[in-house]
């Protein structure tokens, strides 16, 4: 056990203070969770605690493995300074890289949220096995006009998929009925107090917006500006119908969460509200500035729902960004079917979970090239 002096407090919880945390952790734990321990030590600005430690306990091969670390990362300076300092004091240090490999990314050394940087070093080391495996882009669409009118004739099924993913009760005929405004809040007890016909009349109005946006990149407008612009809108038409038939409070439209979300029969636990607010703007400039139109795709619907910045609706959301970046890559709108629910899910859990994104990029890379090669969209009971 720690001693008392290295616990700390947080939350009602008796936590490992970081600094004796990473002098104690063993050399295998750099290897089997390389990312994990490479977004905690860029947290750290300046050599100084670390060495106190360091040099109390005589710690010389730990202080060899930390300064490899920090090399390894790029953070010269710590290194040297370890280093150099254990060896002014008299102690005979040799440094060693305990990492396998090399960062996919360069770290900044202004970034201090761990999170941030964990997020940034998942999305490179991600990058190429979703390169590998999802289909090559032909690019955008001269016919906006045609691909908008398959947009809006794969709406019912693509609302009846996704609100049925979520475990919404939804048929054809409900949703037909609040696009056709026979859907009556003020006036019809049924209406407002049916949950299913609120999930349905939120869904077409949030598809609307979407559709907006999907015009937007047609027309060449950078997707990640896009969803940085409109994202915040599809959440509001979203659940907007709830609010007016009272099921909801106006204050659940504020915006990112303020308190935390779990995902029901998931390993996954989403970052707090704090992290939320420093990821987004992260998140939205991976988005912004990646080149690859797969990446976008994979990356941008999987980092949505891990960060989770919703108190809900964080899956259709996430399947709208997806489909918006389908669009901007040149591919088709792609139905997520409720029959493939589970192998869909899995493939979330393994990339959240075990940081292994292949299981999903297959996952929609699949349905991807089924839509390409014209085979038949799921169908709607």
């Amino acid at each position: 056990m720690p001693e008392l002096r290295d616990i700390e407090i947080i939350n009602g919880l008796c936590i490992y203070a970081l600094v004796p945390a990473l002098i104690d952790c063993s050399p295998r734990f750099f290897q089997q969770k390389p990312t994990d321990i490479r977004a905690t030590l860029a947290t750290i600005t300046d050599a100084s605690e670390l060495l106190e430690k360091l040099l109390k306990g005589g710690h010389t091969t730990i202080a060899g493995r930390l300064a490899g670390a920090f090399r390894n990362l790029g953070r010269e300076r710590i290194a040297d300074d370890i280093v150099a300092t254990m060896r002014a004091a008299g102690y005979d240090v040799r440094e060693s890289d305990p990492f396998e490999t090399k960062p996919p990314v360069i770290l900044s050394d202004r970034e201090q949220s761990p999170y941030v940087t964990r997020m940034r070093l998942l999305w490179q080391a991600m990058r190429e096995p979703v390169i590998e495996r999802f289909p090559k882009s032909s690019g955008l669409t001269k016919d906006i006009e045609g691909y908008m009118r398959h947009v809006d004739g794969i709406y019912v099924t693509d609302a009846y998929h996704s609100l049925s993913i979520e475990g919404y009760r939804v048929s054809a005929e409900l949703i037909e009925r609040v696009r056709n405004q026979n859907w009556n809040p003020d006036n019809n007890e049924e209406d407002r107090e049916h949950r299913n016909a609120l999930a349905a009349r939120g869904y077409y109005q949030a598809f609307q917006v979407v559709r907006d946006s999907v015009t937007k990149v047609l027309k060449c407008k950078n997707p990640g500006t896009v969803v940085d612009d409109d994202h915040r809108t599809w959440y509001r038409e979203l659940f907007a119908p709830s609010i007016t038939a009272g099921l909801l409070q106006p204050a659940d439209l504020a915006g990112y969460r303020n308190g935390p979300v779990y995902i029901r029969r998931s390993m996954h636990t989403p970052p707090n509200r704090e992290a939320v607010r420093d990821l987004m703007p992260a998140f939205i400039d991976l988005l912004t500035n990646e080149p690859d139109p797969a990446v976008r795709v994979v990356l941008g619907h999987f980092m949505f729902v891990y960060i989770h910045p919703y108190m809900d609706g964080n899956g259709r959301i996430g399947r709208f960004l997806m489909n918006v970046m389908l669009a901007a890559g040149g591919y088709p709108w792609t139905v997520i079917p409720v029959e493939e629910r589970n192998d869909y899910m899995a493939a979330l859990e393994a990339a959240s979970v075990g940081e292994d994104i292949v299981p999903f990029a297959d996952f929609l890379g699949t349905l991807v090239k089924a839509n390409l090669h014209g085979k038949s969209a799921p169908t709607v009971p």
